[in-house]
């Protein structure tokens, strides 16, 4: 007993070894930059010179800084158009492809379409924001068609208009969202039991009452991943942000990562840039353990 003790403490370090390299990449690419961010949130500094302590005053001042919590309800907002919308019709629309195309059009079929919504996906977000730039632009194809079909009065300035940009730029965030969560929606589905849908059929259910009583309960581990990866993926969105609206017009698309780039490279206030930073990754994290930790309470229940 004791030499099969030894043996797997000496196994458990050889292991451990392995851990290092991870370690030390985290160290220096994680920890050390956001200890130095959480130091400067603390300070007034223009990016020279030599930094000066203030306190607490940056998370003073965000307190009654109507941009930052303008930019905090559009994040709100984004967490509709980048999770909850996308989550909805990738799995609906994985549910399509899975039980009812592919079994009357064939797998290459399903595969297509697949491919398809996933295509957004691989395409560059400088690419999709300029594609998109175009589209919906005062003489862009949206406005075109509807002048076209006779409907002039719809016509608007959609992303140079504060009316319309914020839910603009979220139809961009739904086109781009939805791939992710089809292919992972059927990466998941491939796994459940082709049985329980042949069983279902052959006792009348319908593609809905398979859906709901087949289908969802058995993607729920897939549901949580995707749920928590985009929601997370809300809380940090930047990049169709900047391509498309860079946060205007009127701060209509600001949103807290795109409010700390402004004002670290165009007011140089570093310091508050950090405030801001330090309040979105604590709020990220604490986001994520909750819902990680509720994950794990519905397991355990399982």
């Amino acid at each position: 007993m004791a030499i099969s003790s030894q043996r797997s403490s000496d196994g458990s370090r050889s292991y451990s070894l392995y851990l290092i390299p991870g370690a030390i990449g985290f160290i220096l690419i994680v920890l050390i930059p956001q200890l130095a961010n959480l130091a400067l949130s603390f300070t007034a500094w223009k990016g020279v010179g030599t930094p000066r302590p203030v306190g607490l005053q940056n998370y003073h001042r965000l307190l009654t800084d109507d941009q930052f919590w303008g930019s905090m309800y559009h994040t709100l907002l984004f967490i509709v158009s980048m999770t909850v919308i996308p989550v909805c019709i990738g799995l609906l629309l994985a549910a399509l492809l899975f039980d009812y195309v592919r079994d009357q059009f064939g797998e290459w079929v399903s595969s297509f379409f697949r491919a398809g919504f996933y295509l957004p996906q691989i395409l560059p977000v400088t690419v999709a924001g300029v594609l998109w730039g175009w589209i919906l632009n005062p003489v862009g194809v949206i406005n075109i068609t509807l002048k076209a079909i006779g409907l002039d009065n719809l016509a608007q300035n959609w992303i140079g208009d504060a009316t319309y940009a914020l839910a603009a730029v979220s139809l961009v965030i739904v086109w781009i969202q939805v791939g992710y969560c089809l292919v992972v929606f059927m990466a998941g589905l491939s796994r459940i039991d082709p049985s329980l849908y042949e069983a279902a059929e052959l006792d009348g259910a319908n593609w809905w009452s398979r859906l709901v009583t087949i289908t969802i309960p058995l993607l729920a581990p897939e549901i949580f991943v995707v749920v928590l990866t985009t929601l997370i993926a809300a809380l940090k969105v930047f990049a169709p942000i900047f391509v498309i609206t860079a946060g205007g017009p009127d701060n209509a698309t600001l949103v807290p990562s795109y409010l700390t780039y402004y004002h670290f490279f165009t007011t140089q206030r570093v310091g508050y840039a950090a405030a801001i930073a330090v309040v979105q990754t604590t709020l990220t994290i604490a986001l994520a353990v909750i819902f990680l930790r509720f994950q794990s309470q519905q397991e355990a229940k399982e």
